[in-house]
């Protein structure tokens, strides 16, 4: 872990807000670029984006101090240390999905065109938010006895977990992320149906986070089965199996009955 950068002068610019703002414009050029392949309105796609990541590191952050309440109730101004760590991802989503349901029906855009544009360019913020977690000591892993385990001694780490080799979970889902983006970046250049490369989304990511949860070490995520099932492999599992209808649905051309809206579209001038 390094959870400081560099000093300039007697500004800290700390790791882990460090590569949340790399993630964070990485994801808007990938967007962007996927938005006028699509001859979607490029500047209504942005700012959805934009005000989605905002919301969803809001909403992260909201799940992560009610996760330790009792901890940022005595410290109330630690809440906004946010580069200092403490992100929980589902709470993103959670605080994203009624914000964009809210935007994409104000300017009437279609739910499966914008979902195939933006969830790579979120994929690869979420990437760079494991590293980020890495550098704080969040998210870490269980014990392990393999010379690939790595020491933190962050205060988000468990005293008794402090300094012995613990499973790098954040380079587990940091790799697997890499993976999906360059799998949803493939079939959004090949997909038969507006909304495969969401669906696709929703499908995978819970399958790699509930593997994933397997080797966690931070019991403050909560169980929903003590021991055998985690409160984030029970909302995967959830999600998984919506995705999952929602695709079979799509795949036979059985949406919800109500006709899909159209995008509005505005040609864009490629960069030279």
């Amino acid at each position: 872990m390094h959870p400081l950068l560099v000093n300039i002068g007697p500004i800290p610019i700390h790791t882990y807000g460090f590569l949340i703002a790399i993630g964070f414009l990485v994801s808007i050029y990938v967007i962007k670029r996927l938005a006028i392949r699509s001859g979607m309105d490029v500047e209504r796609i942005l700012d959805l984006t934009f005000w989605s990541l905002i919301v969803g590191f809001a909403g992260a952050r909201l799940l992560f101090v009610i996760t330790r309440f009792s901890y940022f109730a005595a410290e109330p101004a630690s809440i906004f240390k946010v580069w200092e760590g403490g992100l929980v991802f589902f709470g993103g989503p959670l605080a994203v999905v009624p914000f964009a349901a809210w935007y994409l029906r104000k300017y009437r855009l279609s739910f499966w065109r914008v979902s195939d544009v933006v969830i790579p360019g979120l994929v690869i913020a979420h990437a760079f938010g494991r590293l980020g977690c890495l550098s704080a000591g969040c998210c870490y892993g269980a014990p392990t006895g393999s010379s690939f385990g790595i020491r933190l001694y962050s205060d988000l780490v468990e005293k008794h977990l402090q300094g012995i080799l613990l499973h790098p979970t954040q380079l587990y889902e940091f790799t697997a992320l890499l993976i999906l983006f360059g799998g949803l970046i493939y079939l959004f250049k090949r997909k038969t149906f507006d909304g495969q490369v969401g669906l696709t989304y929703f499908m995978i990511y819970p399958l790699i986070r509930s593997f994933i949860e397997i080797f966690r070490g931070d019991l403050i995520r909560g169980f929903v089965i003590e021991g055998v099932l985690s409160t984030s492999q029970f909302i995967s599992i959830v999600i998984f199996l919506a995705a999952l209808a929602g695709f079979v649905l799509r795949l036979r051309g059985l949406p919800s009955g109500e006709p899909e809206p159209r995008l509005e579209t505005r040609k864009v001038k490629r960069a030279r």
